[in-house]
């Protein structure tokens, strides 16, 4: 049920006369600590001033934010929207300043992009030389992790573009994502073993008896393995290596006689450049979701993230077009 009903126009008048940074500052502390004597503490300044400073935020917002607990001070329904939104606004003050930044030094503003693994890097990486043609260049900070922390982190403001897999398992309320291109699938393998793998026809069983060097659990590519295994009647393998960075996969692969992985194609081609190991020409049917690029809903009038999806969209398309030939096809 909901903590208190009020008249929007009223709040609306109260913040824009009376809210102060350091109030989003306080919201955010109380919410990430729970403790306000931990928070003044942080603030530097006595617990009586922060119980006030909490009370006088309360009575703007017309609603209680947080409540006593024998854990501490827990969020109220209307504190989470708050505390979220605070979060928010302090990010974009701080993207603000960097812009600032960046645009004392020539460039038309600062970009943060999140990448989850196996993201190609050519995609990123001439995207990012696109919008660093020109006059106004934008200068681009780049953030690995896991789908999930970076789609907090856009929900934060922390990011403004996220390049992931728009994968059925992520939670996708509130953004905006478009599809940009799919990955084919490619088994890779020290040179030696995949010479010796290519002379005869993909064989699930032979497969499994090998090492297996996967990337994260509970992910759409590591559901799409065992899928296969699954498919052609196979126990699939428990992996010797679990990674969360492609090169570092590529790298055990290469260094050994027996291991093995299933990656996107793009990926796969890469660490042959980059790590040494081999493709070994089978044809190998998946359906991954797409590879998207993902923004909040409401950076649609934002150029530097226009530009930057065109570019993104500019070198998708390409990478359709140019797709590598897996070689001698053996179809499962």
């Amino acid at each position: 049920m909901p903590d208190s009903v009020f008249p929007s126009d009223d709040v609306v008048r109260r913040l824009v006369s009376r809210l102060k940074m350091r109030h989003l500052q306080l919201i955010v502390q109380v919410h990430r600590l729970g403790s306000l004597t931990r928070v003044a503490e942080l603030m530097a300044t006595s617990q009586p001033a922060v119980t006030n400073a909490l009370s006088e935020l309360e009575s703007m917002f017309g609603a209680p934010l947080f409540v006593r607990t024998a854990r501490g001070m827990a969020p109220t329904d209307i504190g989470r929207v708050v505390a979220g939104r605070a979060r928010a606004m302090l990010q974009d003050l701080g993207h603000l300043v960097r812009d600032m930044e960046a645009s004392s030094a020539g460039l038309a503003a600062r970009l943060h992009v999140g990448v989850t693994p196996f993201v190609s890097g050519r995609l990123v990486a001439e995207a990012v030389c696109a919008v660093q043609a020109g006059p106004r260049r934008l200068a681009v900070r780049i953030h690995d992790g896991t789908s999930e922390s970076l789609l907090r982190a856009l929900r934060d403001h922390a990011l403004d573009v996220v390049i992931a897999r728009a994968s059925p398992m992520l939670d996708l309320q509130g953004l905006a994502f478009e599809p940009l291109y799919r990955q084919q699938a490619r088994l890779i393998s020290n040179r030696r073993l995949a010479a010796q793998l290519s002379r005869t026809p993909l064989s699930w069983p032979r497969l499994a008896e090998l090492d297996w060097v996967l990337g994260e659990p509970h992910t759409a590519l590591r559901e799409q393995v065992a899928g296969l295994f699954i498919q052609a009647g196979v126990t699939p393998p428990v992996p010797i290596t679990e990674g969360y960075s492609a090169k570092l996969i590529g790298e055990i692969i290469a260094a050994s006689e027996r291991a093995v992985s299933l990656l996107p194609a793009d990926i796969a081609e890469e660490l042959v450049h980059v790590v040494g190991v081999a493709i070994v020409p089978y044809s190998i049917a998946w359906n991954l979701p797409p590879i998207a690029a993902i923004v909040r809903g409401d950076s649609g009038e934002n150029e530097s993230h226009r530009r930057f999806l065109e570019a993104v969209r500019q070198v998708s398309g390409g990478m359709r077009r140019d797709a590598p030939d897996p070689g001698r096809q053996t179809e499962f």
